[in-house]
């Protein structure tokens, strides 16, 4: 198994969205890259965390790979929007993609795959690419939210698997 860490808004509808996707073996909500220690959800809420809500993924690269991941990423958010996913606002709604420190060669391909779609493009892409310095799993309740709540707010349309 492999893992990918992204943010991309709210990571309800995020964690669902791959949840649903064939190849992708687990998840796990939380903040990406605190600068206190333990966040929790009201931290970010209220402004004392500048943790991103993020998912890591742990995916079989038999079935999907990276590169399908990071293009899944890109169709779901908005890349031009800055702190900003849908309806929700603020810093912890940014995008990011992560990579484990040491690892060049995600740090690359997340660089150079960035690169290219900003080529492609007027606009600014807002994803930031940056080594994952913490990650704090979220509290119980956001774990699988949306199956735990499917009526939840979710800026993301969520297909089943056979619509991908």
């Amino acid at each position: 198994m492999a893992e990918i860490i992204l943010a991309g808004g709210c990571f309800w509808g995020v964690e669902e969205y791959f949840r649903r996707t064939d190849g992708i073996t687990a998840t796990v909500v939380g903040y990406v890259n605190s600068d206190i220690p333990n966040p929790t959800y009201e931290d970010l809420c209220y402004g004392k965390s500048k943790a991103a809500e993020g998912v890591i993924i742990e995916f079989d690269p038999e079935v999907i790979s990276r590169e399908q991941i990071v293009d899944l990423f890109y169709k779901i958010i908005d890349p031009y929007s800055y702190f900003r996913q849908g309806n929700d606002v603020g810093r912890q709604y940014r995008t990011g993609l992560y990579y484990r420190p040491g690892d060049e060669a995600l740090k690359d391909f997340y660089e150079a795959d960035k690169q290219k779609r900003q080529s492609q493009s007027t606009r600014k892409i807002w994803v930031e690419v940056a080594p994952l310095e913490n990650f704090t799993e979220a509290e119980e309740y956001h774990q699988q939210y949306l199956v735990k709540n499917p009526g939840g707010y979710c800026h993301i349309p969520l297909p089943n698997k056979s619509e991908k």
